[in-house]
């Protein structure tokens, strides 16, 4: 018999460990639903259902970049007339932890009749102890590092160098010079049309 309700076999499946310890939600649902898929194996298939079982920990210490936790909105609507509600994120986290990284997983899995089946096999813990300690199948999952954009000074122009078209030169690889010499390129760029005149 399965130790998850409702899923008929574990027999090929593993289970992923994920610790969501200063996670962003966004981030963490993405490689969460691609595993729920099974979209991380050669095998995968998007008729069955042959994705991995997914265990989160420490899921009350997820953040949210910028100004969501007060400006994100979850509604719902109860079937009655007047029955829209609706909570901030802030709101729902207070009130259960788990619910705002379920919702963001639960949004990027397919809408058809294998999202159930996928969703069941999503197991969320608030803290560090969990019911799945010392199962053998259990593997570890390491999120993938963060890709952002270096600042500073990356490379310089040659001296002597001018672009053909300084505006659009500046508008695409400005973020990529140094700041003195977009300066002095901004001072004689202003300077050139006052002489005319």
């Amino acid at each position: 018999m399965s130790i998850i309700r409702g899923v008929q076999s574990l027999e090929s499946l593993r289970f992923r460990l994920v610790d969501a310890k200063g996670q962003v939600v966004g981030r963490l649902a993405s490689q969460i639903a691609t595993i729920l898929q099974g979209k991380d194996k050669p095998t995968y298939c998007p008729n069955k259902d042959d994705g991995d079982v997914v265990v989160v920990v420490n899921a009350a210490d997820v953040e949210l970049t910028g100004r969501k936790w007060d400006q994100k909105m979850y509604r719902w609507h109860t079937g009655y007339p007047g029955g829209l509600k609706e909570r901030t994120a802030k709101q729902m986290f207070a009130k259960q932890p788990d619910s705002i990284l379920r919702e963001a997983v639960m949004g990027m899995l397919p809408k058809n009749n294998l999202r159930r089946s996928m969703a069941r096999k999503l197991r969320i813990f608030p803290g560090e102890r969990h019911d799945f300690e010392g199962h053998p199948a259990l593997l570890a999952f390491q999120m993938p590092p963060r890709k952002l954009r270096e600042k500073g000074e990356l490379f310089e122009l040659p001296p002597g160098f001018e672009p053909l078209n300084t505006q659009a030169y500046f508008k695409r690889f400005g973020h990529r010079l140094g700041k003195q010499q977009q300066g002095s390129d901004a001072a004689q760029q202003q300077a050139a049309p006052s002489s005319e005149t």
